[in-house]
């Protein structure tokens, strides 16, 4: 049987999941920094993907930089990125009330997604599609409007379903929280995008070109990052640096990481030997 090192070895992609896998809130951690120079230095591929909408991709491309990183542009993806996608590709001329932050809503409107704004709300306009994100400008004016057109049957969709965002404060709600709140007012399930999902991981392929047999993903969260390695046939590897903890690990679960480390410093360990 192989060793972690030796798998992680023949892979060519590396996938990395950002809060509570690379960093904590505003701390990275040095020792994936080290890890992710060493996989540069041997020629092997990065991508950080995060499921947090609630930032731009030039948010986390200034983020990274500063704490180390190195990234390049196209080193980078988001959920909120995976949705936009979506809606230019599949929902062609149908308006998005987002509830969301400024930011992504800025963001959205640069690409072309048609965003319906709180003023045209008050006058009477309605939105054909209703998306939820990770909000931290949240108002109960948003959810409102939310509800009231997700009822009169404007289609819901939702970027990610994560329950909690980790922080170095502890874990404060994110986007499935928000979701859960507008589905039991309304009854109505989103179509979730970001991580597990297949929009996100065919996002992957068609950026990257990378078999999945040749792609390992890293993070803290079972039910997304290793999630999205299990049902795709990508190696997955658990990291308790951030959100799932040893006790979260059990045989009734069915989403079960390939590996498990107590962090990124493990991985680097095994496969360069540092």
């Amino acid at each position: 049987m192989k060793t972690y090192g030796e798998i992680l070895r023949e892979k060519k992609l590396f996938i990395f999941d950002l809060d509570g896998t690379v960093y904590l809130g505003g701390h990275p951690f040095d020792f994936a920094i080290r890890f992710i120079e060493h996989l540069r230095r041997s020629g092997r591929d990065i991508l950080f993907f995060t499921n947090n909408a609630s930032h731009s991709k030039n948010y986390y491309m200034a983020k990274l930089s500063e704490m180390g990183f190195s990234p390049s542009h196209c080193e980078i993806m988001t959920a909120g990125d995976v949705t936009a996608e979506f809606l230019l590709r599949n929902r062609t001329g149908k308006s998005v009330y987002l509830v969301g932050t400024t930011e992504l809503r800025l963001d959205w409107r640069e690409r072309g997604v048609e965003i319906i704004g709180e003023d045209e709300i008050r006058l009477g306009r309605r939105a054909d599609i209703v998306v939820s994100s990770f909000d931290t400008e949240l108002t109960y004016e948003k959810l409102k409007n939310a509800v009231s057109m997700i009822n009169g049957g404007a289609e819901y969709i939702c970027t990610h379903p994560d329950f909690n965002c980790p922080t170095e404060y502890g874990p404060i709600p994110d986007s499935g929280s928000i979701a859960a709140l507008l589905t039991a007012s309304t009854g109505t399930l989103p179509k979730f995008f970001g991580k597990p999902h297949r929009e996100t991981v065919e996002m992957i392929r068609e950026v990257t070109r990378c078999p999945f047999r040749d792609i390992a993903i890293f993070g803290d969260r079972l039910y997304t990052d290793i999630a999205l390695g299990v049902k795709n046939g990508i190696t997955s590897v658990l990291v308790l640096t951030g959100e799932t903890t040893v006790s979260d690990l059990s045989p009734s679960n069915d989403t079960v990481p390939d590996i498990v480390l107590p962090s990124l410093k493990e991985a680097d360990a095994a496969m360069f030997g540092e």
